[in-house]
């Protein structure tokens, strides 16, 4: 007995957490600096922490009102109905929702290059076929409509990240318009803003009250604190309102995570520190690292280093985790995900230092 052939399927990888490096170089979890998986410096917003311990002792049951509360007030934040309003564990589990509710058995999508690993291993999970859009490089990784349209093909799903993980870049409105307009009308835009609380452009999600060609991906891992939990949504258009029920897991997201969600939208104190302070780090990753870098309006910054295996592995024994772009086809780049200020400010010095000793050792 053998699974199905899964021989084009990737896996996903995740940036090092510091308990695995810890482990693996015997060093003391609680010293190092962990900025590989753009989790909020912050830690979770304390509304949901207190949220959490409040119902704690209720989850023997399902989640039924608090999924309808939280679903409620998503809709209310955004304008839109609430059966517009897909929750899912995590916004991986959203990508699914809608790759079930779009995709059959030779269906096509369309992903940037490089880009969220997991829209093509939804697609392919679903027997759907992953073809690729390039973001260049020499266009400073700008997702450029004619690049899109050059390489669209009729797909059923067009992927965008505003703003792109890793690189920072973002999408504006008009872009997203133009690209609904001049795509199939089977053809769904699916704008991912995971990182969309950080970023100074507005979100598409004002789209869906006049389309019913474009989805906006949320999350509330890194604004909100709440990776651990793995709670995301997707906001759908208006005629889709019978779907959710059909394509979706029973109850999607677990009492806590829809309880601590509620309390976190509500928590304004949080967001906005976390907001500011990912603002700051970029600025301060770009006027201070030695090394080229990238406009961010994520929590991160890109950052071209040379050998990026090398110097994270370098990093790494010196109690800094960043993330090896290699996976993303960037061997040569690093992602830094802003931390604390103190962190940020002592791993930027540690980086600069292993390039310029890197430096002299290659003259």
């Amino acid at each position: 007995m053998q699974p199905r052939d899964l021989s084009d399927h990737v896996a996903y990888e995740a940036g090092r957490g510091h308990e695995e490096v810890a482990r693996e170089r015997g060093l003391d979890p609680a010293e190092l600096i962990s900025l590989s998986s753009n989790e909020n410096p912050l830690g979770p917003a304390p509304e949901a922490v207190a949220a959490i311990h409040a119902h704690a002792d209720g989850i023997h049951r399902y989640p039924k009102a608090a999924h309808v509360d939280l679903v409620e007030s998503i809709a209310d934040r955004h304008g839109i109905q609430p059966v517009q309003v897909w929750l899912a564990n995590g916004g991986d589990g959203a990508l699914d929702y809608l790759a079930r509710a779009m995709l059959t058995p030779g269906d096509t999508v369309l992903v940037p290059d490089p880009g969220f690993a997991y829209y093509g291993m939804s697609a392919r999970y679903h027997h759907g076929e992953v073809r690729r859009y390039p973001i260049r490089r020499d266009a400073d990784f700008a997702m450029e409509p004619s690049t899109i349209l050059e390489t669209y093909a009729g797909d059923r799903i067009v992927y965008l990240t505003s703003p792109h993980n890793p690189t920072g870049s973002v999408v504006d409105r008009s872009t997203i318009v133009d690209l609904a307009t001049r795509t199939d009308d089977d053809t769904l835009l699916v704008v991912d803003e995971a990182y969309g609380a950080f970023a100074t452009t507005e979100s598409a999600s004002d789209l869906l009250a006049e389309r019913d060609d474009v989805a906006v991906l949320r999350s509330f891992s890194k604004s909100h604190g709440l990776a651990g939990l793995r709670l995301g949504y997707a906001l759908v258009p208006r005629t889709w309102a019978d779907t959710y029920a059909k394509v979706s897991t029973p109850f999607a997201a677990s009492e806590l995570a829809c309880r601590a969600g509620l309390a976190a939208l509500a928590d304004d104190e949080h967001l906005e520190a976390s907001v500011e302070l990912a603002s700051w780090g970029r600025d301060y990753i770009a006027d201070e690292l030695a090394a080229e870098t990238w406009p961010s309006e994520g929590n991160f910054v890109l950052a071209s280093v040379g050998d990026a295996t090398a110097l994270t592995d370098e990093l790494f024994d010196q109690g800094v985790i960043v993330r090896d772009c290699t996976s993303f086809g960037l061997p040569d780049c690093i992602r830094i995900s802003v931390g604390r200020r103190e962190e940020l400010r002592h791993a930027v010095e540690t980086i600069n230092e292993l390039l310029v000793a890197n430096e002299v050792a290659g003259e």
